[in-house]
């Protein structure tokens, strides 16, 4: 009988971090804003570009965040939060959530959603989540959600996100 094979490990990166984040930034992405409540009320907001579906069945979604990002308590313990996905019209939304800022809030036009969570008006679509669970990655945290409601506009064209800039303009 064989030995257990030794548990096989990555080999130490051959790129700097720089090089990294320039390499993940040719990957076009659409612009989400996920939003949520404190359990006093305060309502938070943050860009991310880290959106993915991962289920159909249950409707399962995943993003991800910095595990020091000052929205993590309120996110990691919360039990509902909303993924926005931005319109190319919303590029302005999407700078002043991705800015660490005062007033972030002031004159945003939103709907309360599931357990709370805002909804931005204008969204192409808007996933109301459960927050299911999350997994501790690098620097990271990886939510899932269970999607309990959805919703989409139709013909509304994408914010889009690659290099380091966003995009409003996209022939498809």
């Amino acid at each position: 009988m064989l030995p257990p094979a030794p548990p096989r490990q990555a080999s130490r990166p051959s790129f700097s971090p720089r090089e990294f984040r320039a390499a993940l930034g040719m990957f076009a992405t659409g612009v989400t804003i996920v939003t949520a409540r404190t359990a006093s009320g305060e309502l938070v907001g943050l860009t991310a570009n880290s959106f993915n579906s991962v289920s159909l069945a249950p409707p399962l979604v995943l993003w991800s965040l910095a595990q020091a990002a000052g929205s993590m308590p309120t996110l990691s313990t919360g039990s509902h939060y909303a993924i926005n996905i931005l319109a190319a019209d919303q590029k302005e939304l999407a700078e002043r959530f991705a800015a660490k800022r005062e007033g972030r809030w002031t004159d945003v036009a939103w709907t309360e959603g599931v357990g709370g969570a805002p909804l931005l008006t204008g969204a192409a679509a808007t996933f109301e989540c459960f927050n299911r669970s999350r997994y501790e990655e690098g620097d990271h945290v990886i939510f899932v959600g269970e999607v309990e409601r959805c919703s989409h506009r139709a013909g509304a064209a994408p914010l889009l996100f690659h290099g380091g800039r966003f995009y409003t303009e996209h022939p498809l």
